[in-house]
């Protein structure tokens, strides 16, 4: 799935909002995962929805059909391949905010797909690593990019693991100046300020961004 044309289909379906408030969708109406739809006693959910409490949403990026003959509501998908997190899905997202027990992470790719951005997945302290951890403070901080895997979707509210080598912070940034951390024996060292943090990381730290530097360095060259 593209992201440029995820980002298309988010604008126009802004544009859309304005002129359609919260009375229901229309058929052909533009929407994303999350989406209101209908409740059950009036529709009957049908592909690309699921229910919630009552209330039909929509699963994927597409378009309403409202079948008001049969009484069912269900989304045309528009984006090949449009995934949602799953359990057992490997997703990379970035931590939104970090309290001392739970972070908040902002999906923004799932088993190497990009997605639109519009789930979010909760990690708690007792799932980040194999041994014991105080604080989640230790493990991220808000901005750092983590890697980590859904372990539960219950509610639609995606629990996530970080208790695997491959697993944890895979970017992680200076809480005092924002310059990407590099990783030493004593923990992580920020080349700009000199100031030093703790993270849980996965074991390729940084090395996508290493190597797109490097890139770039050979073609300047």
């Amino acid at each position: 799935m593209q992201a440029h044309l995820i980002c298309e289909l988010v604008e126009e379906k802004k544009e859309f909002d304005m002129t359609s408030k919260n009375n229901g969708q229309r058929t052909g109406q533009l929407v994303v995962p999350g989406d209101r739809l209908a409740v059950i006693e009036e529709f009957i959910p049908d592909a690309g929805t699921f229910v919630k409490e009552g209330v039909i949403y929509s699963k994927v990026v597409g378009r309403v059909l409202i079948d008001l003959v049969h009484k069912r509501v269900s989304v045309h998908q528009l984006t090949h391949g449009a995934k949602v997190p799953i359990t057992g899905s490997t997703v990379v997202g970035q931590v939104s905010n970090a309290q001392s027990e739970t972070a908040g992470v902002r999906i923004f790719e799932i088993d190497s797909d990009e997605v639109s951005g519009a789930f979010a997945g909760i990690l708690h302290v007792s799932d980040v690593q194999l041994r014991y951890v105080d604080s989640m403070f230790d493990i991220c901080k808000a901005g750092d990019i983590i890697r980590a895997k859904v372990i539960s979707e219950k509610n639609r509210t995606y629990h996530l693991s970080t208790k695997d080598r491959n697993l944890g912070v895979i970017y992680a940034f200076c809480s005092s100046c924002g310059t990407l951390l590099e990783p030493r024996r004593q923990g992580m060292h920020c080349p700009k300020c000199g100031r030093l943090e703790t993270r849980k990381t996965a074991s390729d730290y940084g090395k996508g961004l290493i190597e797109r530097r490097k890139g770039d360095d050979e073609n300047e060259g």
